[in-house]
């Protein structure tokens, strides 16, 4: 009777598994910014992780990280390296450890207005997607941090005013060395996450940020005025490791690539609103926006830019990309009278 029991469990047995569904498995990519919660930036990344979720059947989604926890960018890039996570929100200074050739995209005085970087990003995408790959990330969009501004503790309204300011430069950004040398200015090299304090302790009295920024950061509590001539337009991406990218189903990596475009626009666009925005809010706790003083002001600014995108020829991109880029923006502005 022993025997019999035994034999029948045994033919069972694969049967017996059959009746239990088999778990499919789960992908949660770990995601790292220095975006804080509640701000514009990770209300649109939670939009993005609901909807990955929804089109996945939940066997894809986020668990993100904000607020700097997991350190400045360069800290995340090297911890997405080594597997400790698997994407990130990065500005130009992250983008351009993967990718040098995009920080073309932040050189200063390059755009004028949100056309020309909408022309720009259209035409010249497909490029930069590939250098991403190579180096070692895949492209998920576009999510524009927005037009960088001068924040001073006294008014600046030629470059001779800027002369004797203590500026904060992002420690180890090329962009911004160039645009400080030929501006004449010896900045303070400084993580993001330590000007805060530098501004507490009158290290520095000068620094440079999207509106929006400066007030997800706090730091426009520490300053007292606004030069209003953009420095530049400051890029943001989010990028996921290719290594972990691939080990995902093709199935979900589309539908990642495919919220990612629709999202990553949202978030730009409710950027550029926001930081229209802020600027009001800015004004309202009683910071002072400044102008140059002459036409003659502005044009300088624009020949610095000029220099300094000539500077980082042959470290950052090539004299080519630059070309194109650069006829590009000439050709739509005489296609755009005005703009």
């Amino acid at each position: 009777m022993l025997e019999t029991i035994k034999r029948w469990f045994i033919l069972l047995l694969p049967l017996m598994f059959l009746s239990f569904p088999v778990q499919a498995q789960q992908y949660i990519i770990k995601f790292a910014t220095v975006a804080p919660d509640g701000s514009t930036w990770m209300n649109v990344m939670h939009e993005y992780d609901a909807a990955v979720r929804k089109a996945s059947g939940g066997k894809l989604g986020f668990k993100f990280y904000p607020g700097g926890i997991a350190g400045d960018e360069k800290d995340v890039l090297r911890k997405i390296r080594i597997g400790q996570y698997q994407a990130g929100g990065f500005t130009g200074v992250g983008m351009g450890e993967i990718a040098p050739e995009e920080r073309i995209l932040d050189t200063p005085f390059l755009f004028r207005d949100t056309s020309e970087i909408d022309y720009i990003y259209d035409k010249f995408t497909p490029l930069f997607k590939q250098a991403f790959e190579k180096g070692g990330f895949v492209f998920l969009g576009w999510a524009e941090v927005g037009f960088v501004y001068v924040f001073t503790q006294k008014p600046i309204y030629s470059v001779n005013d800027m002369r004797d300011v203590k500026a904060w430069m992002w420690e180890g950004d090329p962009i911004a060395q160039a645009s400080f040398k030929v501006l004449h200015l010896s900045p303070i090299p400084l993580s993001v996450t330590d000007v805060n304090t530098a501004l507490q302790t009158g290290m520095i009295n000068c620094v440079y940020s999207p509106p929006l920024a400066m007030i997800a950061l706090q730091w426009f509590t520490k300053v007292k005025y606004m030069l209003d001539v953009p420095l530049a337009n400051s890029t943001g991406a989010a990028l996921i490791s290719k290594r972990y990218f691939d080990t995902i189903p093709q199935d979900l990596q589309q539908i990642l690539l495919k919220e990612g475009a629709i999202y990553m626009a949202k978030l730009t666009r409710l950027s550029r609103e926001d930081n229209v925005k802020a600027i009001k809010t800015l004004q309202s706790k009683g910071i002072v926006i400044t102008h140059p003083r002459s036409k003659s002001e502005l044009a300088y600014y624009y020949q610095t830019g000029e220099e300094a995108r000539q500077m980082l020829v042959g470290k950052l991109y090539s004299a080519d990309l630059l070309h194109q880029i650069e006829s590009a923006l000439d050709q739509f502005r005489k296609e755009h009278p005005g703009k």
